[in-house]
């Protein structure tokens, strides 16, 4: 992996892109201190610049160097990384990240990503890396490398890490005070944050176009038309199925967890999305999720998929 890692420190130092594994989905990134790598992003993935980027960083030392962070932000922090989060934190004047990664603002998304692959590129390098999700917008997110779209295989230099072990992207969370705003349902649950932190007013604000990426009314969507909750399956679809039930598709089915799990259906999710927007039918019926813990999520990723 060494020599892949060299690869790609070459590639991101040339403004380039490369795409890397993460324990949420895989990432598309290029040099957050170069205006010209923020713009391919932006251009590859058919993204408009008002929907922001998350930036990634190898420590939170250098956080510090370039953002101002709160003492709910360092509780977090300590709690949850590396791993699933993302905090909106305020710039310092004296960054060099650029602010068209989030939209000429000065709030930007940060997160440690928890993926030997993705840590060992960022230690590999003297700046951090803008990186949404390594697909073009509004279409699934990718989990595996077999998800990526030949435009984006074409125009990027490829880490591969098998599948994501979470199979959710992260929580994406502001801070005012002692308040804990959720702008994007992710791998860490509301019910996890507010076990952990009962003394802070938790909301979920998950439509803030203009802070958190993921929030558009559609994203997340396959090709095929998707058909919410259903009680009986057309004999035309496709079915993602979970849990024990008498749903039937007489076309192909992918069930998230026969088992009921909610952690299995999230790292199937998109995988089985994927493979379910592959075979030939007139649309894809989804059994109904639990509406609780990471159902949330998984539900929130429906309804903007079927958007």
């Amino acid at each position: 992996m060494n020599k892949e890692i060299d690869l790609a420190k070459k590639t991101l130092k040339n403004g380039n892109l490369v795409i890397f594994p993460t324990e949420t989905v895989y990432g598309l990134g290029g040099d957050a201190t170069n205006i010209e790598a923020i713009k391919r992003i932006y251009k590859l993935k058919k993204r408009p610049t008002t929907n922001p980027l998350i930036c990634h960083f190898k420590n939170k030392e250098e956080i510090d160097k370039n953002f101002e962070i709160s003492k709910l932000d360092n509780l977090l922090i300590n709690l949850y990384w590396p791993g699933p989060l993302t905090l909106i934190l305020k710039r310092k004047k004296e960054s060099f990240i650029q602010p068209l990664l989030s939209n000429n603002s000065n709030l930007v998304g940060c997160r440690i990503p928890n993926h030997p692959i993705a840590n060992k590129l960022l230690e590999s390098l003297n700046f951090p890396l803008a990186a949404p999700s390594a697909n073009i917008a509004t279409k699934i997110s990718s989990t595996h490398p077999s998800h990526l779209s030949d435009e984006l295989k074409k125009n990027t230099y490829i880490l591969e890490g098998g599948s994501s072990t979470l199979g959710l992207e992260s929580t994406v969370i502001q801070t005012i005070k002692n308040e804990i705003k959720i702008l994007r349902l992710g791998s860490i649950t509301i019910e996890e944050l507010k076990d952990k932190f009962s003394h802070s007013k938790i909301t979920v604000e998950n439509f803030d176009l203009k802070l958190s990426p993921g929030n558009q009314k559609k994203h997340y969507s396959p090709n095929l038309p998707i058909r919410l909750n259903v009680l009986e399956v057309h004999k035309n679809e496709s079915l993602l199925n979970f849990g024990r039930n008498n749903l039937k598709s007489l076309i192909c089915e992918y069930n998230l967890s026969p088992n009921h799990d909610l952690n299995e259906a999230s790292k199937n999710f998109f995988n089985y999305l994927y493979l379910i927007d592959k075979t030939e039918c007139a649309g894809i019926a989804v059994a109904p999720i639990p509406n609780y813990g990471l159902g949330k999520t998984i539900n929130d990723r429906l309804i903007r998929a079927s958007s």
